[in-house]
This record gives C-alpha cells, sequence and structure tokens, in this order.
C-alpha cells in the first residue's frame, strides 16, 4: 500500500527477510536490485551460520570441561627422574626381592615419599629419595650390612635401603592377601612396625580380622594423634590404590595390588 505524505512516498508491504517493515524513500530512490528469494536465501545462510557457530562454541566448550575433568582423574604424572632411575630400581627390586618384585609398587613408594627427587628434605627432616630419618639411616647398616655406610641424598644407597627394609617390615607382618600384607608393610615404614602390631592386636579385640588390613586394622587407632593416624592410614592407600598402577601402566612391572 502507497500513499504521499509531505512530498515522501511510504511504502507499506509484507516483510519479507532483508526488507524493512516501513522504508521512507526519495522519489527517484532505485528499486532494489535484487528478487525477494536472494534475500531468503541470505537470511537462511545466515541463520545456518549463527547454528553452526553455536554448536562449534558449545562443542569447545565441552571439550574443554571433558579435559578439564581427565586431568583431575589422570593420576600423578611419573617425572623425569623417575625415568632416569628405572633400570637401577628394578634392578635392585630383583635382586632384593626376586624376579617376581613388585616393581611399580616400589616406584609408587619413592614417587609419594619424595617425587624422586634425591636432594629432597622433609619439615620433619627426613632425608633423600627414600625419605629416610638420619636415625633410620645410621641403622640401616645393622640390619642390613651389605647396604653400606648411610647416604640417604644417594639415589642409589637410598633406593637400595628403601627395599632392603620393606622386605625386612614384609617379613615381620602376616596378612591374608599380599595386598593386605604390603599395606601394612607400608604403613609401618611410614609410621612404625610396633604401630601397625599394636593396631591389629587392638583389631582383634574389637572383632576385626588382624590378617586384613582394608576395612579391618586400618579402621583402629591404637593411640597416634589424629595427624599421624590420618597421614599413616592416607599412605598405603595412596601408593597401593592410585599410584602403583599408574607406574604398572606405564611399563614399571607388576604392583602388588594390581596385576
Amino acid at each position: 500500500m502507497t500513499h504521499i505524505a509531505g512530498g515522501l512516498r511510504v511504502v507499506r508491504k509484507i516483510a519479507l527477510p532483508g526488507d524493512c517493515v516501513v522504508a521512507l524513500c526519495s522519489p527517484d530512490a532505485q528499486p532494489d536490485k535484487f528478487p525477494n528469494w536472494v534475500h531468503v536465501l541470505l537470511w537462511l545462510f545466515g541463520a545456518f551460520l549463527d547454528v553452526v557457530y553455536q554448536a562449534v562454541h558449545w562443542l569447545l566448550i565441552a571439550a574443554l570441561v571433558a579435559l578439564i575433568v581427565t586431568h583431575a582423574h589422570a593420576g600423578p604424572v611419573i617425572p623425569r627422574q623417575a625415568v632416569e632411575h628405572q633400570r637401577l630400581l628394578i634392578r635392585e627390586a630383583r635382586a632384593q626381592w626376586g624376579l617376581t618384585a613388585p616393581t611399580a609398587t616400589f616406584a609408587a613408594q619413592i614417587h609419594q615419599e619424595s617425587r624422586w627427587r634425591a636432594d629432597a628434605v622433609s619439615p620433619a627432616g627426613a632425608q633423600g629419595m627414600a625419605q629416610f630419618m638420619p636415625a633410620t639411616a645410621r641403622w640401616m647398616p645393622e640390619i642390613a650390612p651389605h647396604t653400606g655406610d648411610p647416604m640417604p641424598f644417594n639415589p642409589a644407597w637410598s633406593i637400595r635401603a628403601m627395599l632392603v627394609f620393606d622386605r625386612w617390615l614384609w617379613q615381620r607382618v602376616q596378612a591374608e592377601t599380599p595386598c593386605d600384607r604390603m599395606a601394612m608393610t607400608l604403613a609401618a615404614y611410614n609410621g612404625g612396625l610396633a604401630w601397625v602390631q599394636r593396631d591389629a592386636r587392638l583389631a582383634a579385640a574389637h572383632g576385626f580380622n588382624p590378617r586384613r588390613w582394608w576395612d579391618h586394622v586400618e579402621t583402629v587407632n591404637a593411640g597416634r594423634n589424629r595427624a599421624a593416624f590420618t597421614e599413616n592410614r592416607g599412605y598405603p592407600r595412596r601408593i597401593l590404590l592410585s599410584i602403583e598402577d599408574v607406574y604398572r601402566r606405564a611399563g614399571w612391572g607388576e604392583g602388588m595390588c594390581h596385576d
């Protein structure tokens, strides 16, 4: 519909994509060079691009979220220092524990202790890759003379002494499964053999199985303070149920709780 108002021609028509609802044109304005169907196609193409943009936008967000979640649950990363000492650990583990030594377990233990840093020193004074307290390091030649003079900052001595001490503790605990026995061994390495033995007796007194660590001995506390107890219970769990499998999957051999 068209009428003249104030020297201008006012055009009203049914709007199509690309048109104006009301267009004010001068009398000599040129008509649109493109037919309406071209405008429709352009509008549809623009709408299509908008849909594609939105889809790509949300796909990228989903991929980023998935990457963050995967990284959060991927477990610890094996440090470069570990690879440098892999052959040494495997050789020493087989020498102390035999050809079926659970080398992934021992790698996980070193990872937990120091992240394979030979110069590591804890706030409590534990030293080296295997985090020996000075008194324990001095005591090692008494139970295993072949370990030699204590050198906790020497990777070879630290690894050998850890494996020997683990074996010594292993021989003094009893459990129904190798995984339970290694958990007790690691708890003794972290907090002392006497505490593990007290906890086992207390577990039996409360009706738990003293030969099972998981959900039995690990649930009782024979007298340690809360911080020490929490740290001691987390120690075998992190090593055996989390870190060990990372090294096993990376080709470091078998683990005591993963086969």
